[in-house]
């Protein structure tokens, strides 16, 4: 599995990881032992939160990690309305009991909340100097918000910016990612495949991303992946519960595109231009 430095944690993390939200819907036992085998396949950065399933989603994934705590990139999110100095160190002592883990490695605002930064900024730097978590990180964090946590954090201590990222949604591409890149954040593409929606076959996107997928003898899914994943600094959690998707995924690391490909999907998905906030799901 390919890997590249995480902003400015000095850790390499694989490009291609495993998101979770709304793994609460499927088989626990069949979800656990999908995620064992995402962790075979490499990608051991795995993305979870409170919110996901009102904190079941954390609980599969302390079953699923149980005795390969250590391969693993952990990450778990705090709700914005729990998201006080104190609400935050004990929303993040009730993710680690879920997950039966005694520290994370990354602890994301899940989005923007009503109270002061500041006060969650401190709270993830005690978390941090606890041992409870390694790096701190944002989601959902717009350019000016994300400028405002920078100016009240420094440079090198916002991890990531986890955002909507996917060919359909490429707002974070006009100025986000060029702004993480420069001040060393990672970019962190959430449901990278669409969220159901994914190009159809016959559509004139698709039948682009399947000439290329053809060319490569890949899946056009992959194709997706590989596009988002030409950035630097960019990782890319899909969720994926099937063994065929997630080897999948895990083959998508590899994959390049030329030039033209490149040049060719760009074109089949331009940026929504009418689109002045960023995306949320």
């Amino acid at each position: 599995m390919r890997s590249r430095l995480f902003g400015s944690t000095g850790e390499r993390v694989p490009v291609v990881g495993q998101g979770t939200w709304h793994l609460d819907l499927e088989d626990r036992a069949k979800v656990v032992e999908a995620l064992r085998h995402g962790l075979d396949l490499g990608m051991t950065h795995v993305d979870t939160a409170e919110m996901y399933g009102a904190g079941q989603v954390e609980e599969i994934v302390g079953e699923a990690i149980a005795g390969r705590r250590d391969e693993v990139f952990l990450v778990s999110k705090v709700l914005p309305s729990n998201a006080t100095y104190d609400g935050t160190l004990e929303a993040c002592e009730r993710s680690l009991r879920r997950l039966q883990t005694d520290r994370l490695d990354l602890y994301l605002l899940h989005w923007p909340s009503e109270h002061p930064l500041e006060q969650t900024l401190a709270a993830f730097e005690k978390l941090v100097e606890q041992g409870k978590t390694r790096f701190w990180g944002l989601s959902n964090f717009d350019l000016a918000e994300l400028e405002a946590a920078l100016a009240i954090a420094g440079k090198g201590r916002i991890a990531c910016n986890q955002v909507l990222y996917n060919l359909d949604e490429r707002y974070a591409e006009r100025e986000l990612l060029g702004f993480c890149r420069r001040n060393e954040i990672a970019s962190v593409a959430y449901s990278p495949l669409g969220s159901g929606s994914f190009p159809a076959p016959r559509s004139a996107p698709g039948r682009v991303l399947g000439e290329i997928a053809r060319a490569h003898g890949v899946a056009p899914q992959q194709v997706a992946l590989a596009f988002l994943l030409r950035g630097e600094g960019v990782f890319a959690i899909p969720k994926a519960s099937r063994r065929a998707h997630l080897e999948s995924n895990a083959a998508a690391a590899e994959l390049q595109l030329t030039d033209d490909e490149l040049r060719r999907i760009d074109q089949a998905f331009p940026d929504r231009v009418e689109q002045t906030e960023l995306p949320l799901l």
